[in-house]
């Protein structure tokens, strides 16, 4: 699965295989997170992924910045061995086509190393399938982030469906756009949670692409006063969230 081909997947081996599947997703994960935003972790205990794991990144940059700094460090008392991935990830191929659905926890690993995509007749059963599960709970992929799950807490007042009217005047009410898919509510409650009389923050896809075509959320967090709102908009309005995502707060 070496590739001198540049990939935001990276193939890992030479993995201590005394360790657990859970407990290496988990230590992959914490070493490999400070080097840019992991998607997803592929690793099996089967005989032939024994010892080895690929890391989904969601951009090149982190790919590579995470394989130049941790060649031949060492991972429980052996050194890695990291290349790029020879295929895309099964992560990658969903973001790049969203009618892309991956094969089944039985034949993960094997079609990941295949590079093949499912045949049109197993694409729809694994549709049908996947519609009637709200979660993958396969044992041979962790998914780190699901960028199409919706916000399970919506308002009747911020569905997603139009894009709220901003106001000149305060409000408890602000509106943040410009968001990366990546972002959840949960991530934008850490931000906004440091501001006094914070209550509640609200992600959801936003009706509207960005300049560039992209599809980007949007997002309501709400305050007890117009006063904190404020506090917390002058201090997070301009806020970078990742490089080329500046986040714009305004009152709604």
């Amino acid at each position: 699965m070496a590739s001198t081909q540049p990939n935001s997947t990276i193939y890992i081996n030479n993995l201590n295989d005394k360790i657990t599947k859970d407990e290496l997703k988990t230590q992959l994960y914490a070493l490999f997170t400070t080097y840019g935003k992991i998607i997803d972790i592929v690793a099996s205990k089967s005989p032939k992924m024994r010892g080895q794991a690929f890391l989904v990144f969601s951009d090149l940059a982190g790919a590579t910045t995470a394989m130049r700094a941790c060649e031949g460090m060492l991972f429980y008392d052996k050194p890695l061995h990291i290349a790029y991935a020879k295929t895309k990830s099964f992560a990658t191929l969903s973001r790049e086509d969203p009618n892309f659905v991956p094969p089944n926890a039985a034949n993960a690993s094997a079609a990941f190393q295949n590079g093949k995509r499912p045949r049109e007749d197993e694409r729809g059963e694994e549709r049908k399938a996947k519609r009637e599960k709200s979660e993958d709970d396969s044992d041979e992929e962790m998914e780190i982030d699901d960028e199409d799950d919706a916000p399970t807490e919506q308002s009747n007042s911020f569905s997603g469906e139009t894009i709220p009217q901003q106001v000149h005047q305060a409000t408890a009410r602000l509106l943040c756009t410009n968001l990366p898919q990546e972002v959840t509510t949960d991530v934008l409650s850490v931000l906004f949670q440091q501001y006094q009389g914070f209550q509640t923050t609200q992600v959801a896809w936003s009706p509207q692409p960005n300049s560039e075509g992209t599809r980007v959320k949007m997002a309501q967090a709400t305050f007890e006063t117009a006063e904190q709102a404020t506090t917390a908009r002058e201090a997070l309005n301009g806020f970078t969230l990742k490089k080329g995502w500046v986040m714009t707060v305004v009152y709604i």
